[in-house]
């Protein structure tokens, strides 16, 4: 049955080839496939020249096959089945078999870049990201059509409950339900966009494109050529260069007015040969960014440079400019292979892109393409061009500059990761060091000038194009001029943080919708890669939550409050052991839950991925309000809410609260599809909520994943996060390791040490030390020694007593353990300079990995620990850390020396004490008072030696004993002895005879002394008994 179309579609689609926009139709319903083939018809009516191309996006299956021979097979099992009429042939398979059909599949998309379509199909609306959107758009030219295929709904509402492809990845363990609320703000935007119609698959167009009432056909902006404005300027342009070399033959190859000029401000520079320029080209996507730079290279080729290089986050970034680079070529008369060579890449991971063009018709020339933080090998380097230097971190930027001509170029949005740190910083410093150059009459030949070009109007679409603003718009694209100036800055103090229902955050009311672009406003200006797919992570995943920073709220004025900082969170953990073990037997991590999975890889425990976390995804400040304290005020009180420190409110009332709310509005159950009227939802709950009255997740850590930086560390280290892990492969743009801390959180669910700061994370964070030191030597030895010494925190500072005593079971107490006896003679000789420091190179990582251990409690400086760093974990020699350290041979020698003194002096020590140990000792004699007094043992002594001498008295007198010295003999024998008058002799002896035998005496004397033997051993009188025998 034939319809009559409605002729605003019509309109639509001439307006749009008139004024070169583009034009949107979102088809719903099952033969939606069966319209395409009119509105292809009606555009190529409308567009005076060929036949328009087609790409069709796909996620993983046509109706039918894109290649010819198969799709012929399918026809013809139609045709069998009775399924196709040959005589009745389906204008879609005509469509088809016509040709100009360019088909793509989701995954691939990114081969189509740079190419341009008349029309461009999408269809599987569940597998469409914002990524996808915008780079598939991007490719149709000014007077294209934009197709989305939808299957039948009952309601348009029912997209907002659509299961997503990409909601899988946003699924974890603890959060199941993955909310459209992306596909609700997408829909409600149609309602907003001028040249979007949203129709049936009869082409009745439905209310919610009721805006498509008032259109009226407009009239051609053209001259008696056929040309506007903008283009007819640009033809007197290349008129009036026709002749320049080699300027002219470039110009012919520009496609806009802007483009035009920015080629002459680049060939200027170069042309003028003082190497003292730096000139930024800023766009917007698909308006000739790397067209201009790969003419403009060509152009200086030309004039004679020789060393060309050329960077950008990977060399596919550089296929546009390479190509334009030849193209250039070939208008100055250039021939491959015979004045140039172009070299691809053999890195399988670079998809054969170009790598070098090497030019040798005037003399030996290169154009060579260098990663990013390679900025060492510019060497003789004439001219360096920077392409998407947005996507490249800003130190990396910086570094890159030199004594040369440089010529940038940055997306300043768009959507292939983009960031406007480089044009809020670098740029508007370069601008103050060129007005100081220019006003200082001395810095005018010395100092470097700078220019700044920006491109307005689009390659593929005349300005102004209502698809472009639309899309900006809905994904958050040109958020550029939505950062708003702030009139007071308050203190930290006075700023309190707030909770952002993402509910209304994305339900497309106005206030809502200027809130969102701030938001994005600050996330673009403070981070240097951004994708239109972290607004759809923002809006769908369950885990993420958004917190904002506010100063004190004026309620008396009627307006939105300045953003001071943005903090998306995530919430992690809660993972089953189950789970855990299954994944680790695999070796495969599920998406989501980044920390969880990295700490059970990294420790192999099963325990912690059962607590749960919350992760810190984003954190962005204002850029005017950088380094004032504000990031910091966040994260301090997203601390003590997860904490519990908060006052809430009653737990009856937060029960209460906690309603979910209706997520499918009831307008699909009442009205058909043609009578709904899609409208922002009414009812919804406050945009931002005070931590006060919102019940807080229990937490146990918390943690931030980032890209490894010296400021970045210290800024996390200040606020007591720790690392646990940091990748020893650095990313092959930004040169830096990925880096994980935590932050354990005051919990009473877990054990843990409470003297120590971080608890149960204590004895991970030493295993994390020990392994980051041994691994010091080679995967991290390009890394900068104070970052290192950030890391690593040791302990440098150590008062006597700690130094003296054992304090610790880890501290060295035998020298055994590290360093042999000649190990010792030879640290000795060194440190009495009889000996060179290579002769002791062997033991100092040794020494190093015990002292940063904490094993040798040794006071050192800041600047003797560095050095200690770098030669014992590190293994650098001394003139790699005269670079590092600024310091000269001499400096770091003495330093190094003084390190070695004195663990030389405290080894000496615990050796000294070790000798000791082994050496024989004689026994202490110990004093100690008596008992009893000193008069009660002279009285003792004196009753002991009295009872003695009256024994030995008792037994001298004894008659038995005094019998052996009787005399026997008769008065008359004594008489006659005496005779001589009673006087002795001389002698004093006398002598009588005794009547006793001999026998006798002897047999008496010998009783006697057996008698008297234990009584008088040592008597005083035995002197006198020889005598008196004698």
């Amino acid at each position: 049955m034939r319809k009559k179309v409605d002729e605003r579609i019509r309109t639509l689609i001439e307006n749009g080839v008139k004024c070169r926009h583009r034009s949107m139709f979102f088809i719903v319903g099952d033969k939606s496939r069966d319209q395409i083939v009119n509105l292809h018809y009606m555009l190529s009516k409308a567009v005076i020249k060929s036949r328009p191309t087609v790409l069709w996006c796909y996620k993983d299956k046509l109706e039918l096959s894109s290649h010819k021979k198969k799709r012929a097979k399918q026809i013809k099992k139609l045709m069998q089945r009775g399924l196709l009429d040959p005589e009745k042939v389906d204008p879609f398979s005509l469509f088809v078999e016509s040709g100009g059909l360019t088909y793509c599949l989701y995954k691939d998309s990114e081969r189509i870049l740079g190419n341009t379509f008349g029309m461009c199909i999408l269809q599987d609306f569940e597998a469409l990201t914002p990524n996808l959107l915008a780079r598939t758009i991007e490719t149709v030219e000014g007077g294209g059509l934009i197709i989305l295929l939808l299957r039948s709904l009952k309601s348009l509402t029912s997209l907002y409950t659509m299961v997503m492809d990409v909601h899988e990845r946003f699924r974890t363990e603890s959060h199941l339900e993955a909310t459209g609320r992306f596909n609700e703000r997408f829909l409600l935007s149609l309602a907003s966009c001028k040249a979007c119609i949203v129709m049936d698959d009869e082409l009745n167009i439905l209310p919610i494109s009721s805006h498509i009432k008032l259109i009226t056909p407009v009239p051609a902006n053209e001259d008696s050529e056929g040309l506007s404005e903008a283009q007819r300027d640009l033809k007197d342009l290349k008129e009036q260069l026709n002749d320049d070399y080699p300027v002219g033959p470039l110009i012919r190859k520009c496609c806009t007015l802007d483009q035009g000029k920015a080629v002459i401000t680049f060939l200027d520079a170069i042309l003028d040969k003082t190497l003292r320029n730096t000139i930024a080209l800023l766009a917007a996507r698909g308006r000739g960014k790397s067209a201009a730079l790969g003419l403009a290279i060509a152009g200086a080729v030309a004039a004679g440079y020789s060393n060309i290089f050329v960077t950008a986050p990977s060399p596919e970034n550089l296929k546009t400019l390479f190509d334009f680079v030849c193209k250039g070529f070939n208008a100055l008369e250039y021939k491959e292979h015979i004045d140039y060579d172009v070299v691809k890449s053999a890195n399988p991971e670079y998809k054969k892109a170009t790598v070098r063009i090497n030019i040798f018709k005037q003399h030996r020339q290169t154009i060579q393409y260098i990663l990013p933080h390679e900025h060492e090998k510019l060497s003789q380097v004439e001219l360096l061009v920077v392409d998407e230097a947005a996507a490249i971190p800003l130190p990396i930027v910086k570094s890159l500059f030199g004594p040369y001509l440089v010529f940038l170029s940055s997306t300043v949005n768009g959507y292939e990761g983009t960031g406007r740190s480089l044009s809020l910083k670098l740029l508007q410093q370069l601008e103050e060091q060129s007005r100081v150059a220019a006003n200082n009459p001395e810095g005018v030949l010395s100092g470097r000038l700078f220019k700044k070009i920006e491109l307005f109007e689009s390659i593929r679409y005349a300005s102004g194009d209502p698809i472009e603003s639309w899309l900006n718009g809905l994904l958050c694209l040109d958020v550029s001029n939505s950062i708003p100036s702030i009139h007071r800055l308050p203190p930290p103090s006075e700023c309190d943080l707030y909770y952002v229902n993402r509910d209304t955050l994305f339900s497309y009311h106005k206030d809502s919708e200027l809130f969102l672009q701030r938001m994005m406003a600050l996330y673009v200006a403070s981070h240097y890669k951004n994708s239109p797919n972290d607004l759809q992570l923002m809006a769908d995943a369950p885990a993420h939550h958004l917190f904002v920073l506010l100063g004190p709220v004026d309620e008396s004025k009627n307006q939105l409050p300045d953003i001071l900082c943005v903090i998306q969170v995530c919430l992690e953990g809660q993972i089953s052991r189950k789970s855990v073990l299954k994944s680790m037997s695999d070796g495969h991590q599920p998406f989501g839950d980044q920390i969880p999975w990295k700490f059970s890889e990294q420790f192999q425990d099963t325990v912690f991925p059962s607590l749960s976390g919350v992760r810190i995804v984003r954190i962005a400040t204002h850029p005017s309000a950088m380094r004032l304290g504000y990031g910091s005020a966040a994260v301090e009180v997203l601390a003590r809410y997860f904490e519990g420190q908060f006052t809430s409110i009653s737990e009856v009332e937060l029960e209460d609260e906690d309603v979910p709310p209706v997520r499918i509005t009831e307008a699909a159950e009442k009205a058909s599809l043609l009578e709904e009227n899609v409208k922002p939802r009414a009812n919804l709950p406050p945009l931002l909520v005070h931590l006060r009255e919102r019940r807080p997740e229990k937490i146990h850590y918390m943690g931030v994943s980032f890209g490894l930086t010296l400021d970045l560390f210290r800024f996390w280290r200040k606020h007591k996060f720790v690392p646990f892990y940091i990748g020893q492969i650095a990313n092959t743009v930004t040169g830096e390791h990925s880096c994980m801390v935590l932050k354990p959180l005051n919990n009473d669910d877990l054990e843990g040490n409470e003297s120590d700061d971080w608890g149960f994370f204590s004895p991970f964070y030493k295993d994390f030390k020990r392994r980051f030191a041994r691994l010091l030597a080679s995967s991290f030895r390009e890394m900068e020694y104070k970052l290192a010494m950030s890391i690593l925190d040791p302990r440098i500072s150590f008062n006597e007593q700690e130094s003296n005593l054992s304090i610790s079971e880890e501290i060295l107490t035998s020298t055994k353990e590290i360093l042999s006896p000649y190990d010792m003679k030879r640290l000795e000789a060194y440190t009495n300079n009889l000996a060179d420091y290579h002769m002791i190179l062997d033991i100092v990582p040794i020494l190093s990995h015990t002292y940063f251990q904490e094993r040798i409690p040794v006071s050192l400086s800041y600047a003797q620990a560095s050095v200690l760093l770098c030669i014992g974990l590190q293994n650098r020699d001394v003139t790699h850390i005269e670079g590092q350290m600024k310091l000269e041979r001499q400096q770091i020698l003495s330093l190094f020396i003084k390190v070695l003194k004195k663990f030389y002096k405290h080894l000496y020590g615990i050796a000294s004490k070790e000798i000791e140990s082994v050496l024989p000792r004689l026994k202490e004699v110990t004093l100690e008072p008596h008992s009893i007094s000193l008069d009660e043992d002279l009285n003792e002594a004196a009753k002991q030696v009295e009872e003695k001498m009256k024994a030995d008295t008792e037994g001298l007198l004894h008659p038995e004993l005094l019998q052996q010295y009787a005399i026997v003999g008769k008065d008359t024998d004594f008489e006659n002895a005496l005779q001589n008058g009673g006087k002795v002799a001389p002698g004093g002896v006398i002598s009588i005879k005794s009547n006793t035998s001999r026998g006798e005496k002897h047999r008496t004397l010998k009783e006697n002394q057996g008698s008297g033997k234990k009584r008088g051993r040592d008597s005083h009188g035995s002197k006198s008994d020889k005598k008196r025998k004698s």
